[in-house]
């Protein structure tokens, strides 16, 4: 029992502690944008970001503003990456059995209904109406990130369910851009791009993987969703679907391998102790280790793993830095009003969809709270989950063309997030705070 319970927290603490501390550099790119953009170099700083890259090969050219590079080109790894985090908790996590995902799941309902519906209240006959996909989704590294700050008074079972809410919450925001902020289709590259994911899952379920084959076929369907008119990181979504999650090499075989490479290893480091190269035994031994290791985790998981780092401590933060610089104006220059009805459904419409959602699956017995879990707790989270940030920046620059709009939107954006973050803490930290000395008492 112990060492199942091991099995599940470790690498629960080693996600964790990997979007916590990527929250931080998130933090700090998005405060060095804001400082930009309103410094005496502001101007230099966000046109930047309309600066031409052009990517050029034999037959085919594509030429874009950096910005969209990141929003369309790297953006599209992090979905891919949500993407198979989607799929693992699915066939294997938290969402694997209804009993366990149906408090996250009906939370996240709340937590997307709610704010589009208190937005569309709000924002009626006002420009901008489109926006109402913008407040829906919810942070995680921001919201792990403030629940890091209260320490182990944390119960496990809270920080289980925050994850399993934004994963769902997540895959409510991918169907939003799919179906909502996509237009002037060309069905036949949505064809051809179908066909080939199709292609690959058949080629997973068969048994049949190949990363290089898969790259390549994976660059091919983000160009044509590029050119599609359905936004290009969607591709990353499906392509996360063709991944299988299944070893090649079982633990015990890769133990017993492991350990006749590090022998031969070792013989020849015996045999070789003043040398500072390898033999080429030794070399032989490093690239079987290296294949082996890849087997032995499933094609999933291993992409999973080494791309987190990728997208926490780069990707995101580039993006934070690219599109969260915006010059604050209260003056004819913003849209005051547009600002703040998104705050205000970032901060109410998430907190009281969350909560009323989850506390009426409860009530009603369709769900359940989490081990040490209060209602308390659960209403702190909710005003986490109003903390939006980077799928609302996403979705923001989706909804909007004019900058008008677009600026305004940031900045209802980032106080909402700010607000919402602030009061899910202090309510957080007070209710911790009464339970450990309930316990203590």
């Amino acid at each position: 029992m112990n060492k199942t319970i091991r099995f599940i927290r470790e690498p629960l603490n080693q996600f964790i502690k990997l979007e916590t501390s990527s929250s931080i550099i998130l933090f700090l790119a998005t405060i060095s944008a804001l400082t930009l953009a309103n410094s005496p170099v502001g101007d230099d700083f966000l046109q930047f970001w309309d600066n031409y890259m052009t990517l050029k090969v034999p037959g085919f050219e594509l030429s874009k503003p950096i910005l969209k590079w990141i929003n369309d080109g790297l953006m599209a790894i992090f979905f891919f990456l949500i993407g198979l985090e989607i799929k693992r908790e699915i066939l294997n996590g938290e969402l694997s059995r209804l009993k366990k995902a149906s408090l996250p799941i009906f939370a996240a309902l709340g937590g997307m209904i709610f704010p589009a519906l208190t937005f569309t209240f709000l924002n009626y006959g006002e420009p901008g109406s489109q926006g109402w996909g913008i407040p829906m989704a919810a942070d995680i590294a921001f919201t792990l990130g403030i629940l890091k700050l209260l320490g182990n008074r944390v119960p496990n079972g809270l920080k289980v369910f925050l994850m399993a809410f934004a994963i769902i919450d997540d895959l409510g925001a991918v169907l939003v851009i799919a179906f909502f902020y996509s237009s002037n289709l060309v069905w036949l590259y949505i064809g051809i791009a179908l066909a080939i994911v199709a292609g690959l899952i058949v080629l997973s379920f068969r048994g049949f993987y190949s990363k290089y084959l898969f790259f390549v076929l994976g660059v091919v369907v983000w160009v044509l969703f590029l050119k599609s008119g359905i936004h290009s990181t969607i591709a990353g979504v499906l392509m996360a679907l063709t991944i299988p999650l299944r070893r090649e090499t079982d633990t015990r075989s890769f133990y017993e391998k492991g350990k006749e490479n590090l022998e031969a290893f070792l013989e020849d480091c015996n045999a070789n102790v003043e040398k500072t190269i390898l033999t080429k035994r030794q070399l032989a031994v490093i690239d079987d280790m290296e294949e082996i290791t890849e087997k032995t985790a499933a094609p999933l998981q291993y992409l999973e793993h080494r791309l987190h780092g990728w997208v926490s401590y780069l990707i995101m933060p580039l993006f934070a830095l690219a599109n969260a610089g915006v010059v604050f104006s209260f003056s004819g220059d913003s849209n005051f009003s547009l600002s703040t009805n998104l705050a205000i459904s970032l901060v109410a419409g998430n907190s009281i969809g969350i909560f009323l959602f989850s506390y009426v699956s409860i009530k009603f017995n369709l769900a359940e709270l989490p081990a040490n879990v209060s209602f308390s707790h659960l209403l702190g989270v909710s005003f986490l989950g109003g903390l939006g940030f980077t799928m609302s920046l996403f979705i923001n620059n989706l909804a909007y063309s004019d900058p008008l709009l677009i600026n305004s939107a940031k900045m209802g954006i980032l106080i909402g997030s700010l607000l919402a973050g602030v009061i899910g803490y202090f309510i957080l930290k007070f209710t911790l705070k009464e339970k450990n000395e309930e316990a203590l008492g």
